[in-house]
């Protein structure tokens, strides 16, 4: 299939959101579909106020109309609910065109967390949002059920991966970057941001040193604050993952995502998760061996911690072995809704030979 994939998260932002989107698109063109992606690098940008990392298109809606007009799509997804997202949902509902969405950022909470508005508007804004899509795909069934209760509707599971090449434990004779640093290492990687719930993981009391691998918006804030902690700002590729598999337990103490990608890239290093009990790791963690949850979303993580620490890295590993971005992709597609056989062609043959008429010259 020709398939559209419009986000307003895409690189060089570095998150769990488009880690996901870039690898399913290249495993969608190895299974021989043809992918056109609409991202913020393609537009004039603004940095998003309290983020300034992260850039938002402006004057998005005709040149996404004429990415649409010039692709021919034959299946859209929509990924996010930015200006990218908002001006391929408009082009969609005007123009009719079936459509998919996902939910990847628990977005009301998230702006909760940074502005004093109700959960309330945050869910209001996303039911109308998601409300035309044909389908909406969610990573877990927590978040299903989740989202049921607030009133959605058409929602459908996608699978997530992890790379198990990349993220791997470390072999026999491979230095330990946290060598010079008392154990054991207790690790968190990920945005440093307020709705990370991070001083969660650093205001506990545990043996050894906590690492904390990122940056953002809080991060100058916590590393005052927490000056035994050990900020290293963000890591990439092999340095990354030597990060993972040096530690001897992840952290994850967000309340606030949909899945938490870095769950199974910690686990896949061979390295026990704790976390909370919330969406994505309660879905992950209970009898997976690889992890330990704390008893309640407010307490508990330091026996989580301390739980996580005894497990077999080995039994980790094996668990993480069992998700593939292959399966994560066909997934993806299974979900998908293709304009139905002749509608698509002749669609798109109508809409060019409006154009053509459009551009006649008039003759006196």
């Amino acid at each position: 299939m020709r398939i559209l994939l419009a986000t307003d998260a895409w690189e060089p932002q570095v998150n769990g959101v488009v880690r996901t989107l870039t690898r399913v698109v290249r495993e969608l063109r190895d299974l021989g579909h043809e992918v056109e992606v609409i991202s913020p690098d393609q537009f004039k940008t603004l940095p998003l106020p309290t983020y300034p990392e992260i850039k938002v298109a402006i004057g998005a809606y005709e040149p996404v109309q004429e990415r649409f007009k010039a692709f021919e799509p034959e299946a859209i997804h929509i990924a996010t609910e930015g200006p990218i997202g908002l001006a391929a949902r408009r082009i969609c509902v005007e123009w009719k065109l079936p459509f998919t969405t996902s939910y990847h950022t628990r977005f009301p909470e998230y702006v909760s967390a940074r502005l004093p508005l109700p959960l309330s508007v945050g869910y209001t804004y996303m039911r109308w949002f998601h409300r035309p899509s044909g389908r909406l795909m969610v990573a877990t069934p927590t978040m299903r059920d989740e989202l049921t209760r607030h009133g959605f509707r058409n929602i459908s599971s996608w699978s997530r991966g992890v790379d198990t090449e990349m993220f791997r434990p470390r072999a026999e004779g491979e230095p330990d970057i946290f060598a010079h640093l008392p154990k054991p290492i207790f690790l968190y990687v990920g945005r440093v941001a307020v709705e990370k719930n991070i001083e969660a993981f650093l205001g506990l009391d545990l043996p050894g040193t906590k690492v904390v691998v990122g940056d953002g918006p809080q991060k100058d804030e916590l590393t005052e604050r927490y000056r035994t902690a050990v900020f290293t700002g963000s890591k990439f590729g092999e340095e990354l993952s030597a990060h993972f598999a040096c530690a001897d337990v992840f952290v994850f103490p967000s309340l606030t995502d949909t899945f938490g990608l870095v769950i199974l890239e910690a686990m896949a290093s061979g390295t026990p998760v704790a976390a909370y009990p919330a969406p994505g790791p309660i879905d992950i963690i209970p009898d997976s061996g690889a992890g330990a949850l704390a008893a309640s979303a407010t307490e508990g993580l330091k026996e989580a911690c301390m739980e996580a620490l005894a497990l077999d890295r080995k039994a980790v590993r094996a668990f993480a072995e069992t998700f593939s971005w292959t399966a994560c992709a066909e997934d993806f597609v299974r979900n998908l809704q293709p304009y139905p056989e002749p509608e698509k062609t002749r669609f798109w043959r109508r809409l060019r030979r409006l154009a053509r008429v459009r551009r006649r010259p008039k003759t006196a």
